[in-house]
This record gives structure tokens, C-alpha cells and sequence, in this order.
């Protein structure tokens, strides 16, 4: 995995091939020219050009990365989830991903904006948004929500303010995002990529990912990002892991490959259903040999455990966190200071969700042991593991993720649609790629399996990606054209 493979493709870009021009400084100059109407970025590291010029060698070096605002950085910037709250609070030290990437050679250029809290604040919320950062656009048309929670970091690499981002997923945050905002998004198996130093949400289901503009950008930051942190328990597992996943990539990965379609997921727009119907014929004719339909649980019976289980979570986990952070903060604190802000923080959603988790207790709770009891049986033992067992599957197939919705500060998010809530409720490994466009808008195709396979996922997924090319650059427009 050398720096040479790493291409920056898009508007204003350069291969770093040896030419002689500063991918920072161009960034830089791209954030500055079209983030006033994005609103993509949150804060621009104040020594990216100082990092670059003296960035160490590594499968990175010299290479820009965006990280979501809720990944710690222990230097000029921030780390707030987004939220007025946590401004000029300092944070002990980097994050360990943040460390991995320093070490390969990383130049962290900034921070992106996010959907507040990563979209864990209220029941009407608008994807995107954040009291710090204000209201991300989605670049193909500029009247359309760019999904959440990784907002920023999806609108900055299909925007080409970066060369690659980091963003984080409970229940789709990474692959909807993606999806609408037409670029590749890796949902790791939970524990491949450490989650110490980030804000969370759900100790079960929290993880890190890549997202870039194609499989081998997302495979080469995968491989930096994965590996064993004593301080995250949950990556005891990932030390067989720790490969290099570009060697997996195969543009003839289709070949032989067994795809379930998991058809609970389709039947949300009409246009898309077309859409993925060329996909499957597709993945068939390119040599996969495609089971159709593969039955799941079906997401409402899976959703009312999970959301147990995250306000169960949420509250533990945030109060840990702003513990070990060495923030005077709580949920509770957080609650108060959003009331006695809410002009700047609650102008159009409140804060449903902080009350309904400051209410729960313990995670020694009965109601919460058997809700997460059932999260894994419907997701785990009735739903991905027999599938893959039945059919001797290497990954199931789905649209990722309904198209980009109109913003709508009134009445909230319009999302209808997606595969994300199994295999994230499951803690298994999710990919999304470009599929094609409906109305001028971008739509994913997941690929979805057992923990630990990314190896196998990746192969599929750079297999489709090669063969159909199906991305294209946005051009932010001010709205979606009404054509196919």
C-alpha cells in the first residue's frame, strides 16, 4: 500500500504521483471557496500546512483527511458533537484512530459539521444541522438534506473538500450519508476500529469508518484505521484484522461470489426499485450467482428493542465519557443548558431523546438486559446468521438508503427507506457504493455480512464499482432536476 495508489480524483485535484503542487493548500483554498455555501466543514485545522510539510512517511503521508466533529483531537481545534455546549472544552489527547492516522501520515485538515449528538438529540430532527455548524447542504442539489449523522464528512469528500473523512455510525449514520451524497462508505464489523476518544452514542453498536470516493480510497484508510486499543475492549478481536485490505480488492471480485437480495429493504420508490433491479442483473451477468429473496426480520420488530437499548446506552455512555473527558457536563447538565440556550440550540427540534435517556437507569435494568437480548436474537440468531448459514452467502445485497429528502426545518427529516438497521443493530460489517442516479440524485447499493468479513465485502464491492464506474461528480445545482 504505497502513497503513489492513493488517487485524489475530482474538480481541482491532483494525483500525487510526484507533481508538484500542495493537496493541502488546495483544499484549504476548495473549503474556502465552497463551504460558505456547503457548510460542510466546521473548524480548518490552523496548522494543516505546517502538519503537511512536515508529515511523516507512512501509507498516508501527506494525504488530507476530514474527521467528524466528534472525533477528539488534542491540538487547535475542537471536539463538540456539533453542540454549543462543549465549546472551549479542551480534550486530554487524540483519539486513537487519530493517532493511527498521524502515524501513517495523515494531514488532519479540520473538522466536519454533523447532525448534533449524531442525530441522538430529538425525535423531529433535521439531518445535518448543528447549533455550532448550522445546516449542511447535499452538493447534487442544494435544497435536499445531505442524511446523517455523517454529514459533513459525506458532503466534503463527494464536494472534494478533502481527500478522504472519517465518519461514525450507530444506525446508518455512515451509509446514508453516503449513499445520497454518492460516495463509498465502510461500516465496520463493531470493534475493528477503536472508539475510544469519540463521543458516543451505543457502546453496542458505535463504530468509526471510512468514507472516500472509491473502495480502494476507503480500503487503504480501513487499513490504517483497524487494530487493537487496550482502551476499547471491544477490539480485543481485531488483531486478525489488521491487514492490508487493498490487497482484497479484485476488479473480477464478482465472479463466483453468492449475493442474497434482502427484498424487505426495497419497495420505498418506485425509480430506485428499477434501479436495483439493473444492479442485481448486473452483479448476475458480471458472474455472482444471485438467491432471490432472502427473508429477514423485518426493521419496525427490530427498531423498538433498539431504541431501548440506545437510550439505555446513550445516558451511561455520555456520562462516562464526559467523566473521563474531565467536562463538568452530564446529560443532565446538557438538558438544562439546551433549555437555557434553546434560541441557538432548539430554533427548530428540541430534545426528545436527552428526556427520554436522563430517565432511564442503569444498564443492570432488566428492560434493558432483555431489549438487548432481542436486538441480537431478531438481528443475530433469527436474521443475518441463518441466512448466511441457509445459502452459504458471501454478502446480502440492498439499496442502501432512500434519496436525499428536501431540508425541512418545520416538520423534520422525510427518510423512508434503507437496509442499515440489521447489520448495525447486529454490529456487522456494511459497504455502500455508487449505484447510479434517479432524478439527478445519487443512490448506493449496500453490501452487507458476517462480522470480520470486509475482506470478502470489499472484494464485491470493488468488483461492482470497477464494472459499472456509476459515480459522478456533484455540481450543486439549487435543486434536483425531475428526470430519470
Amino acid at each position: 500500500m504505497k502513497r503513489r495508489d492513493f488517487l485524489f480524483a475530482g474538480a481541482g485535484a491532483a494525483v500525487l504521483s510526484g507533481a508538484p503542487v500542495n493537496p493541502t493548500q488546495r483544499y484549504l483554498a476548495r473549503i474556502q471557496a465552497l463551504n460558505p455555501s456547503l457548510r460542510a466543514v466546521i473548524e480548518v485545522n490552523p496548522d494543516a500546512l505546517k502538519i503537511a510539510a512536515q508529515s511523516m512517511r507512512g501509507p498516508l503521508q501527506g494525504v488530507p483527511v476530514l474527521l467528524k466533529d466528534n472525533i477528539e483531537t488534542a491540538d487547535g481545534m475542537q471536539t463538540t458533537a456539533g453542540s454549543l455546549s462543549l465549546e472551549r472544552s479542551p480534550v486530554p489527547k487524540d483519539a486513537f484512530l487519530v493517532t493511527r492516522l498521524r502515524a501513517a501520515g495523515a494531514v488532519i485538515l479540520g473538522k466536519t459539521n454533523m447532525s448534533e449528538w449524531a442525530n441522538f438529540r430529538s425525535t423531529h430532527a433535521v439531518s445535518g444541522w448543528s447549533g455550532r455548524g448550522g445546516q449542511t447542504r447535499n452538493p447534487y442539489a442544494l435544497d435536499r438534506n445531505p442524511s446523517g449523522s455523517s454529514s459533513g464528512s459525506a458532503v466534503a469528500v463527494a464536494a472534494n473538500l478533502c481527500a478522504i473523512a472519517v465518519g461514525t455510525e450507530t444506525d446508518g449514520s455512515i451509509v446514508s450519508p453516503a449513499s445520497v451524497n454518492g460516495i463509498v462508505g465502510i461500516k465496520p464489523t463493531v470493534g475493528l476500529i477503536s472508539r475510544s476518544g469519540i463521543i458516543p452514542i451505543s457502546a453496542s453498536q458505535d463504530t468509526a469508518g471510512p468514507m472516500a470516493r472509491t473502495v480502494r480510497e476507503a480500503a487503504i484508510l480501513l487499513s490504517v484505521l483497524s487494530g487493537v486499543d487496550p482502551e476499547d475492549p471491544a477490539t480485543a478481536d481485531a488483531q486478525h484484522a489488521e491487514i492490508d485490505y487493498t490487497k482484497t480488492l479484485d476488479a473480477k471480485g464478482l465472479r463466483g461470489a453468492r449475493l442474497g437480495i434482502a427484498r424487505k429493504s426495497f419497495g420505498f420508490n418506485a425509480d430506485v426499485d428499477q434501479l436495483m433491479e439493473g444492479c442485481i442483473a448486473h452483479l448476475r451477468s458480471e458472474g455472482a450467482e444471485i438467491i432471490d429473496p432472502i427473508e429477514l426480520p423485518p426493521d419496525a420488530k427490530i427498531s423498538e428493542h433498539e431504541q431501548e437499548v440506545l437510550l439505555y446506552e446513550f445516558k451511561a455512555g455520555l456520562n462516562d465519557y464526559l467523566k473521563r473527558r474531565g467536562s463538568k457536563e452530564t446529560l443532565a447538565s446538557l438538558i438544562e443548558f439546551n433549555n437555557r440556550e434553546s434560541r441557538r440550540e432548539m430554533p427548530y427540534f428540541r430534545q426528545e431523546l436527552f428526556e427520554q435517556a436522563e430517565k432511564k437507569g442503569p444498564l443492570s435494568d432488566p428492560a434493558y438486559q432483555s431489549a438487548r437480548a432481542e436486538c441480537l436474537r431478531l438481528t443475530r440468531t433469527d436474521g443475518i446468521d441463518p441466512a448466511f448459514a441457509k445459502h452459504r452467502l458471501d454478502a446480502l445485497v440492498a439499496p442502501t438508503s432512500c434519496l436525499a429528502w428536501l431540508t425541512d426545518w418545520i416538520n423534520g427529516d422525510a427518510a423512508n427507506g434503507g437496509c442499515s438497521t440489521p447489520p448495525a443493530v447486529a454490529g456487522y460489517p456494511h459497504i455502500t457504493v455508487p449505484a447510479g442516479f434517479v432524478h439527478g440524485l445519487p443512490a448506493g447499493i449496500s453490501f452487507f455480512g458476517l462480522p470480520w468479513s470486509e475482506p470478502t465485502l470489499l472484494r464485491i464491492a470493488y468488483g461492482f464499482e470497477q464494472t459499472t464506474h456509476a459515480r459522478r461528480e456533484p455540481r450543486m445545482l439549487a435543486t434536483a432536476r425531475n428526470t430519470p
